[in-house]
């Protein structure tokens, strides 16, 4: 591994907040991650594609001298790389430029309930964290599919991070996952205008992490926790739920299982 690791993390790093905040958002023990910061341990293969992928550089790219990794993260790439990446940032600054700011009267955390894509029959909760960062609306997304088969352990866990818009009155949610990177999904959700946010009603669409990798749309509920919570605690309640548990209270079982097909459409009601 290239001594210039250390040093190329800790720019990256200096692109967020904290180091805290950096370790939240990968889902990374903090002393371990401070080992790679450090020098003084090299990340796993998986973990350091889970750390590139992060930031979005490449695992060559972060064992490259200091020198040549700061050129390459303020963009002095090759000509044809910097086409591509200017017709992907002119695409999303028009998204932008059209979405309305009106979204950062819902900026906070959130638990959202679906039914599963990966283990139908059951509701899954997820920690979401929805913040503005330089005039955009980005947020993370964490869940855990732990298994029935067997007692105890921490089951699949899997962290999606993304970005947000709102357009006419919607609100538009599109992210990846970031720890296998083989999936993308979208929601959508309907603001409620109200004077108190308490749940957001709206449908996803994404695919199952099962072999067949089969896509399917479902009803989504976001439960509005507040702007600063406690995340252990929050966190806590992020697993899968049979429909019957005493957990999930009746309004949320009844706005999940609204939905209707009309004309072909799978649509909310």
């Amino acid at each position: 591994m290239s001594d210039s690791l250390p040093v190329n993390l800790q720019l990256l790093c200096k692109h967020y907040t904290s180091i805290a905040d950096v370790c939240r958002r990968l889902n990374m023990n903090r002393a371990q991650f401070n080992k790679y910061l450090n020098g003084k341990s090299t990340p796993s293969p998986y973990n350091l594609k889970r750390i590139c992928d992060f930031f979005g550089v490449e695992e060559s790219e972060i064992n490259l001298p200091n020198e040549k990794f700061i050129d390459i993260i303020a963009g002095s790439k090759t000509k044809n790389s910097s086409k591509t990446k200017t017709a992907a940032q002119a695409l999303f600054e028009r998204l932008k430029k059209h979405s309305s700011d009106e979204i950062i009267d819902y900026v906070g955390y959130y638990h959202e309930y679906y039914h599963s894509m990966s283990a139908p029959g059951y509701i899954l909760c997820s920690l979401v964290h929805l913040i503005e960062l330089d005039g955009s609306y980005i947020y993370s997304r964490n869940e855990r599919l732990q298994s029935f088969s067997s007692k105890g352990g921490e089951g699949d866990r899997y962290s999606y991070h993304g970005v947000a818009y709102c357009l006419k009155g919607r609100f538009f949610f599109v992210d990846h996952e970031t720890l296998t990177s083989n999936e993308i999904s979208q929601t959508i959700l309907v603001p409620s205008y109200k004077s108190r946010i308490n749940r957001l009603n709206g449908l996803k669409i994404g695919v199952s992490s099962g072999d067949q990798r089969t896509p399917a749309c479902t009803r989504v509920v976001w439960d509005f926790l507040g702007k600063d919570i406690n995340r252990i605690e929050a966190y806590r309640h992020v697993r899968l739920y049979h429909p019957d548990d005493p957990a999930l209270d009746a309004d949320l079982c009844e706005r999940l299982s609204k939905t209707e097909i009309v004309n072909g459409l799978f649509k909310m009601t």
